[in-house]
């Protein structure tokens, strides 16, 4: 909140609004498609159809690269807020070892542990992950939103419709780099869509995947409401990195602040679960497409989950993050990807979005309703990914004059994505000319039966 603060001030409502509606028309896509063709390797699949076999892989590749980073960078956050939560209850050190929050090393090591629970987790059923997945943001929600309404009825700062006012920011630079903050957040909706093959009812995949976006923009907006209540423009700015703790302890006293310390723990776990389980089925997804190797297929005997590919996804997330502790090049180059991760999503939303106003593009004929619908606000919605991704990129061809190796040099924060591009179209290369795989061929994805998962999971997890 503070960081988009310090770009919109308190236009911070509005911008959230503005940020779902491109990603409301992705999400649709994301249902048509879906309807069309259930496959848990979802946009690697329908892109390779709809656009060509080259950039469907890159859409999975994208999606595989991106969360594989994302988790090896969440361990050392994890990590650090429990270590948070131990000294508040007055446990500084274990066996002689310091329990510094602020240590690295310390931080990312608890952070993996937390990261291995969470592997076993996702692989010893789905429907044990998502009642798993259901204590965790039910404690978050609880507590995050009555401490917002305890916020909103109370906080000393007036409310202002203003800030719903989409044409009150201080100029278009503000709104464009907002908006390019703003649409990250919403990252990581469509993982319902990745668990189609284990659903009776394929539908029932869009329905989630909408619940999820829209449950995330009240969320946001309940607390961008409540924070503006309660904190000033300058002190949402001033700390745009712990702004739940600072708003928390303006609320309530000790223990009562410590509650959203512990939801946001709870919901970078969550985070992480929800990142593994996709992640898994599109690994699996292409590997029986032979565009990775044939041990990412290898499904769980007993409970029918992807369970090769979630324990390598997590080790090959372990492996990243231990490099980057005992590396600093390493980290650095984690660091810089991290805060270059819109350029990687806003591609393979994109091109999955264009996929669906591609590949039903005949209903331009059926009418305006299936027309705006299926196939104007899919392709708007994804060009206007496209835009954002490219004002990310003259972002950070202007912010630097040369290449350094620093997480916040514009010029490597451009050449980490490209690098993880560049690896893609690598991989790419091997699976169609070494592996011979039929998809580059077709461009379509393996028959779902050809590899079973469990549906009965699932459907009991609804």
């Amino acid at each position: 909140m503070g960081l988009l603060a310090g770009v919109v001030g308190v236009q911070l409502p509005i911008l959230l609004i503005l940020a779902f509606l491109p990603m409301l028309g992705i999400a649709g896509a994301y249902a048509r498609l879906n309807r069309d063709e259930p496959n848990c390797g979802n946009g690697y699949t329908w892109v390779g159809v709809s656009l060509g076999p080259w950039l469907g892989f890159l859409t999975g590749w994208l999606l595989l690269v991106g969360v594989i980073l994302f988790l090896a960078y969440t361990c050392a956050i994890v990590g650090s807020v429990l270590l948070q939560l131990a000294a508040k209850f007055g446990l500084h050190s274990i066996g002689g070892v310091p329990l510094d929050p602020n240590a690295t090393l310390v931080c990312t090591v608890i952070g993996l542990v937390v990261l291995a629970l969470v592997a076993v987790t996702a692989a010893t059923g789905l429907a044990k992950a998502a009642r798993f997945q259901v204590v965790l943001l039910g404690f978050e929600y609880v507590t995050i939103v009555g401490f917002c309404l305890v916020g909103i009825v109370f906080g000393h700062q007036p409310f202002e419709w203003a800030w719903f006012n989409p044409f009150g920011f201080a100029s278009v630079t503000a709104l464009t780099q907002g908006l390019v903050l703003a649409v990250f957040i919403y990252w990581g909706w469509d993982a319902a869509f990745s668990v189609t093959e284990e659903t009776t009812t394929p539908g029932a995949s869009a329905r989630s995947g909408y619940l999820t976006l829209c449950t995330a923009l009240a969320l946001f907006l309940t607390g961008a409401i409540a924070f503006q209540r309660v904190l000033s423009p300058a002190e949402l700015v001033a700390h745009p990195a712990d702004a739940l703790a600072y708003f928390a302890a303006r609320l309530a006293a000790e223990p009562w602040a410590t509650l959203p310390l512990l939801a946001l723990l709870l919901s970078a776990v969550a985070s992480m679960l929800a990142a593994l389980i996709p992640t898994a089925r599109q690994a699996l997804a292409m590997g029986r497409d032979a565009t990775l190797g044939s041990v990412w297929t290898r499904v769980h005997p007993k409970y029918g989950t992807p369970a090769a590919a979630t324990g390598l996804a997590a080790l090959v997330a372990v492996l990243i993050a231990m490099l980057s502790v005992v590396i600093p090049q390493v980290g650095a180059m984690v660091l810089a990807s991290i805060n270059a991760v819109g350029i990687l999503v806003a591609l393979y939303y994109g091109l999955t979005a264009l996929a669906c106003a591609v590949r039903f593009r005949a209903l331009l004929r059926a009418g305006p309703g299936p027309a705006l619908k299926v196939v104007v606000v899919p392709a708007l919605s994804g060009l206007v990914m496209f835009g954002i991704g490219g004002v990310l990129v003259h972002s950070y061809l202007t912010k630097s004059d040369h290449l350094a190796l620093d997480p916040d040099n514009g010029y490597f924060q451009l050449l980490c994505p490209g690098v993880v591009i560049a690896l893609g179209l690598a991989v790419a290369a091997v699976a169609k000319w070494g592996r011979r795989s039929d998809y580059f061929g077709t461009g379509r994805g393996t028959d779902d039966l050809a590899i079973e998962l469990r549906a009965e999971e699932a459907d009991h997890a609804r």
